[in-house]
This record gives C-alpha cells, structure tokens and sequence, in this order.
C-alpha cells in the first residue's frame, strides 16, 4: 500500500526571554505615632463630634464621632471619658469664639448674638447639655467665661451710646438663654428667620 503523505509541522516561533520581574516590596504600615498624636487625636474628636451631634443629635452614638475622626474608640475615651466632657471641650470652642470677638474694638453685643445664633443654629443640643449640667464643675468655667464676654461688650456699647445705661449682664445673658432656647424648637428652615427676629426684638429692648 502506498504510505500517506507526512502533513509539514508549522515551525517553532521562539519563545520570548522572560524578563526577571522586580522583588516585591513588602508594604510598611503606618507608623504608630504614640502619645505625639495625641493633640491632633483630640482636636479632630472635637470637630468631628461638632459635625455629628449637628447632624444626628446630642444621642448620637460616640462610636460614629471615633469614626468620623479616623481614630479609635480607645482614643475617644482617653481625652473624653463620658458625653458631657466631650460636649464641654465642643463649647470652649464655641466660648472660645466668643471670647475673640470681644477683643475686637469695633465689636458690639449685636455681633455677640449673631454670632451665638449662627453657634446655636448648629449646636443646640449641645447648649441644651451645658445648661442641664450647668452645676456641674467641668460646666461652670464656660458660663463664667459667657457671662466675662457679655460684661466686656455691654460696657463697650455703654460707653457708645448702643445700649440704655439700665441693661444689665443679667439682662444679657438671659436673652442668649431665650435666643437658644427658641433655636432648639424651631425647625432647621425656620431657625434663621427666628434668630433675626430675635436679635429684633432684643435691639429694640436693650437699644438707647
């Protein structure tokens, strides 16, 4: 019988050297910055506390406030031990505020109430907190430190004619109480509307 015919084999295409691929890196994590990190751990606490109890309300779990500032619950509970001092340290930068606005000579209580609404508008239930534990130790400082910036400003307007010579600190500090109190009952659309109304009303009876 004849033999069948060989079927050519394609030719061999010559394989690629195999290039050496670079050794791997393994990745360093970050580095533990002990107690260094410290004041930077407690000052992004505050600002996300801030940020969550406006959003979610004083209830808000102190989980949420760890989380938002990227640290541990361990570190929440080291710089804060409970809600109220973690509400307390969110005020003295609200008093703190306050306290440079009395400094400026051009100042005046107006200002002191626009500037408390604008703080209230976004921190009530945090006011409503220190005013609750106002016999508290850790409270007491920020309402000394309130009733410090309405007696600078109301002599300040005194002395200018703004006010009428028989307003007093009491007078003041009890229309801020009045402002944030309104504040916290009204809704959030409605709020800068009543803050001006109020600043009205308090012009008209603290005016000269």
């Amino acid at each position: 019988m004849p033999t069948q015919a060989t079927v050519p084999t394609e030719p061999t295409v010559p394989t690629e050297p195999t290039v050496p691929t670079e050794p791997t890196v393994p990745t360093q994590a970050r580095a533990n910055r002990g107690p260094t990190a410290g004041p930077d751990n407690r000052r992004a606490l505050i600002a996300a506390a801030r940020e969550v109890f406006s959003e979610r309300g004083f209830a808000a779990p102190l989980s949420a406030v760890a989380k938002r500032a990227g640290v541990g619950q361990g570190s929440l509970y080291r710089h804060f031990p409970d809600r109220l001092a973690l509400a307390v340290a969110v005020f003295d930068d609200n008093i703190a505020e306050l306290e440079a606005i009395a400094q400026r000579p051009e100042s005046t209580l107006d200002q002191l109430f626009a500037a408390i609404a604008d703080q209230a508008m976004g921190s009530t239930a945090l006011i409503d907190t220190i005013a609750s534990h106002r016999h508290d130790v850790r409270a007491m400082p920020l309402q000394q430190r309130i009733v410090g910036v309405v007696g600078e400003l109301l002599d300040r307007d005194r002395s200018r004619g703004l006010v009428r010579s028989s307003v007093t600190g009491d007078d003041v500090t009890l229309a801020i109480a009045m402002l944030a109190f309104a504040l916290s009952r009204t809704d959030d659309a409605d709020k800068p509307e009543t803050a001006e109304r109020a600043r009205t009303m308090f012009r008209a009876a603290f005016g000269s």
